[in-house]
């Protein structure tokens, strides 16, 4: 019988890398050399942090990054890869990863930041090539939410609202534009990048509106949360939710900055409807509103101005702490 057993033991066919379910591989049959030329290793000063180098079997697009966890897909041109990232505050973890029929190489270095903790940061990817999912952020303004008998009250039209054809919020928000060597304009897998490294204290919305290409039809959309990265207090929260639709908008996430290293994520669907008197009555009015069209005039690439197919909810996973605290 031990024959046997070790016989099929050797016949199975090895289980998938996690990092690696739904990305293509290279048609390579030699294990990939990976070799990192960004970042080097040692300190720096910088907020931004150039994840740039090559990989020998030039068939391998995308690769995988994985920086402190936060899992992204790179495009590859000729066997290169560039990008920016924003830099946690302390140590970033940056692993390359290519994979081919020969198996997965890998890449890692460990550089330092000497830099200000970021308390915001929203990363969305897709796992296929030739789509949009534009991410969308709105953020609190002063007269975003009002105070009534009932409770407090949220006014969607009357938010911040961030995104690629508005990269810069009054507060300071920013979102960086999906950029594949060189081009800002294609339908990859992302990331889509928003940091506030001063959020002031209200209700954030976090979305994204889907827009596929020639004959696509569906992924899997990932949006990675980070709040207070680099501090005692930092909370993590991912969401995996499928896309279908052409031109829906699904509200991913809610954020609501409390405090000074205080923070609740709701995520719709997933999550206990928050009760708590910092929590306007009207979340799912506001995210109706926005799935639908019905939030604002911001233009109809943005899927707020007549698109959409209706409020969907958040039906994907949800793991994570929803907290944080000093």
């Amino acid at each position: 019988m031990l024959p046997v057993f070790l016989a099929l033991l050797l016949t199975q066919t090895p289980h998938e890398n996690p990092r690696q379910q739904g990305v293509p591989i290279g048609t390579g049959t030699k294990l990939a050399k990976v070799t990192l030329t960004a970042p080097t290793g040692g300190w720096t000063v910088d907020r931004m942090m150039l994840v740039e180098g090559t990989i020998s079997d030039t068939t391998i697009d995308p690769v995988v990054v994985s920086i402190n966890g936060d899992r992204y897909l790179m495009r590859t041109f000729n066997g290169r890869f560039s990008r920016k990232f924003p830099a946690a505050s302390g140590k970033n973890i940056v692993t390359v990863m290519a994979t081919n029929q020969a198996g997965t190489a890998r890449s890692q270095v460990t550089a330092y930041a000497q830099i200000p903790p970021v308390p915001l940061k929203t990363i969305l990817t897709s796992d296929t090539e030739g789509v949009y999912t534009d991410l969308h952020v709105y953020e609190p303004t002063n007269d975003s939410v009002t105070k009534t008998a009932e409770g407090l009250t949220m006014d969607g039209k009357k938010m911040a609202h961030v995104y690629w054809a508005d990269t810069s919020s009054p507060t300071g928000g920013t979102f960086f534009l999906n950029e594949q060597g060189g081009d800002f304009d294609q339908p990859a897998y992302g990331p889509y990048l928003y940091i506030h490294r001063a959020p002031p204290q209200g209700i954030y919305l976090i979305a994204t509106n889907y827009w596929p290409s020639g004959d696509k039809a569906h992924t899997l959309a990932t949006l990675n949360v980070a709040l207070f990265e680099g501090t005692p207090g930092e909370v993590r929260r991912m969401v995996r939710i499928p896309l279908a639709t052409p031109g829906t908008t699904r509200v991913l996430a809610w954020i609501n900055i409390t405090g000074e290293n205080q923070a609740e994520v709701y995520v719709p669907s997933q999550d206990p409807k928050p009760t708590g008197a910092s929590w306007p009555k009207n979340l799912d009015e506001v995210a109706k509103n926005v799935s639908s069209g019905n939030s604002g005039d911001y233009g109809d690439e943005g899927g707020y101005e007549g698109e959409g197919e209706g409020y969907e909810g958040s039906e994907g996973e949800g793991e994570g702490s929803s907290e944080g605290g000093d």
